[in-house]
């Protein structure tokens, strides 16, 4: 069997093996994520929970199976203050809309005004929290313990002094201010604070105690989500379904996933200074961020009603007679906007989930970021970016094409060495090996260079599958998205064309059966390729035009200098 042809199906049924490993990764919801023990902390107080509270308003009470258990809560539950001028408001920004429910004062709705939900509905708000009959995935904080305002009883009912808070054009911050106060003296103020073109957010409470007795709490913050779909449109070609789940760094892995599986079978419970804690799909995240140098307890868990929680309590804050205190955390609910989030927080930019290959792809991003910002097109931008790796890579590739054009040239006298020893494999290897030696082949030379190259094309894959940057990205004439596949299916095809003509460009394998395989690879590749994302698909065929280009002027070139 000839050598250079063996490993050149080898390399092929591997890239296929590759991508397909890749792709099942990519979509398998029900994968397991590495096994974490648990961290138990010790906790911080009596008072201490990390139990989840059900948004309900002051008529309908709170399931006791998902309350804190605050062993020193009063028997007598205070009244809440009732006083309101609506159940929600409503807050929105130059890039965020919100729905604040006053029972609560958690967020029930977030839709991101930069991101359509699809290309069919420009004008429509991608909607990352929501809150209806259909799903559920809301941002909750609270005060808890002791002398907290969020009970078994219900939660805390605000007031605010309007129904709507808008971000002018000439303003660069806008606060909002939910009240709170009872009987005795206590005034609490809730405040939202959010900035011009930003998807972080400030959430603080302001604790002022009037009352003759110090007044204790614990600030709690965390992201409610029940196991559904993720319910977008962006997917990654052959029906591939991103990551889903909630997500945190631990103190010895950086970036730790939890699929909703891993939280009903292992719920996570550690204590660290710093962090964070998200939840994540594709495109998008929401997370709380906490404050530095205070010691949080971090958990997840998954109610008997299927409603998955992911996040963290903070000590004990007790306030003086007199004395005033503020706590409270960051939020963050947009893209995966993985610059933004390297300022926000350490590692919060693993997110963008790269994969194990991540340190040729952020690069790799880096880089067609870079060209974006000049050119101005994704689509060009991807061109460009294949024009510079296949430079990067280009004496390599003169180095296989070399081979394989001496393969080529030698082809004649290799069918003579078959057809001389029919029957005799041992003499047959050692006249193909003789004639190697006597022309200074290396049979192996157009396999390692095309073997290096292959993480920078998985690298770019999931460059292309995680960067928002990339969604909804136009390119020209019918490639309106360039994040999904090629609704005309003419890239894919443009793709297999060109491999189909490379392989002219290589002698036939004299093996009949070699041969159908060699025949049926850019068949097999241009299905494969079909639900590809357009801008992989493009990639590669640019990156098969310039190959051919630069291995026909060779092959001339060898063939020239032999004759």
């Amino acid at each position: 069997m000839d050598i250079q042809r063996f490993f050149l199906i080898g390399l092929s049924a591997m890239i296929a093996y590759l991508l397909l490993i890749e792709w099942r990764e990519f979509t398998d919801e029900n994968r397991t994520s590495e096994n974490i023990s648990p961290i138990l902390a010790p906790s911080y107080s009596e008072d201490y929970s990390d139990a989840e509270i059900l948004v309900q308003h002051p008529a309908k009470k709170t399931s006791f199976e998902e309350l804190p258990e605050v062993i020193n809560e009063p028997k007598e539950i205070k009244p809440l203050s009732s006083t309101k001028f609506s159940e929600t408001i409503s807050v929105e920004t130059d890039v965020l809309i919100l729905t604040i429910d006053l029972n609560g004062g958690d967020i029930i709705e977030a839709k991101l005004k930069k991101f359509p939900t699809s290309l069919e509905n420009l004008n429509q708000p991608f909607e990352l929290l929501e809150k209806n009959d259909n799903r559920v995935y809301v941002a909750q904080s609270g005060l808890t313990g002791k002398n907290g305002i969020d009970t078994r009883e219900g939660r805390a009912i605000f007031k605010a002094k309007f129904d709507e808070f808008i971000l002018s054009p000439s303003e660069s911050e806008l606060k909002i201010d939910l009240l709170w106060e009872d009987k005795n003296g206590i005034s609490i103020t809730k405040r939202f604070s959010l900035r011009k073109g930003d998807y972080l957010l400030d959430v603080e409470y302001l604790i002022e105690n009037l009352s003759d007795n110090p007044w204790e709490t614990l600030f709690f913050a965390q992201i409610k989500r029940d196991s559904s779909p993720q319910p977008t449109n962006d997917q990654g070609g052959m029906g591939l379904q991103p990551f889903l789940g909630a997500a945190t760094t631990l103190p010895d892995k950086r970036f730790a996933k939890f699929t909703f599986d891993d939280i009903a079978d292992e719920p996570l419970k550690m204590q660290s200074s710093e962090g964070w804690i998200a939840m994540v799909q594709h495109y998008f995240l929401s997370a709380w961020i906490p404050s530095v140098g205070q010691k949080h307890q971090y958990s997840t868990r998954q109610t008997s009603s299927g409603f998955n929680i992911a996040g963290f309590t903070s000590p004990t804050t007790i306030v003086e007679p007199g004395q005033t205190a503020s706590v409270g955390a960051k939020f963050y609910v947009g893209p995966k906007d993985q610059y933004r989030l390297e300022e926000i927080a350490p590692y919060l930019d693993l997110s963008v989930d790269y994969g194990w290959l991540w340190w040729i792809a952020q690069p790799l991003f880096w880089l067609l970021y870079k060209i974006h910002s000049f050119v101005g097109n994704w689509g060009f931008s991807i061109i460009l970016l294949t024009i510079l790796i296949k430079g990067a890579f280009f004496q390599l590739s003169a180095t296989s094409f070399k081979s394989m054009a001496n393969m080529r040239r030698v082809q004649p006298q290799m069918l003579s060495i078959r057809e001389q020893y029919p029957d005799d494999k041992q003499k047959q290897s050692q006249a193909m090996m003789e004639l190697y030696k006597k022309e200074k082949i290396n049979p192996m030379g157009g396999c390692l260079p095309m073997l290096i190259q292959m993480p920078v094309f998985i690298a770019l894959y999931w460059v292309l599958m995680e960067s928002v940057e990339l969604r909804h990205a136009p390119f020209a004439l019918w490639i309106k998205d360039l994040s999904v596949m090629d609704p005309y299916f003419v890239l894919p095809l443009l793709m297999g064309a060109s491999m189909w003509s490379m392989q002219k460009l290589n002698p036939p394998p004299p093996d009949p059966m070699q041969a159908k395989i060699m025949e049926w690879l850019p068949i097999v590749f241009t299905f494969f390729f079909l639900w590809f994302p357009a801008g992989l698909v493009l990639y590669w065929l640019v990156n098969n035009l310039l190959s051919m280009a630069q291995q026909y002027v060779i092959t001339k070139r060898i063939e020239s200098a032999g004759s």
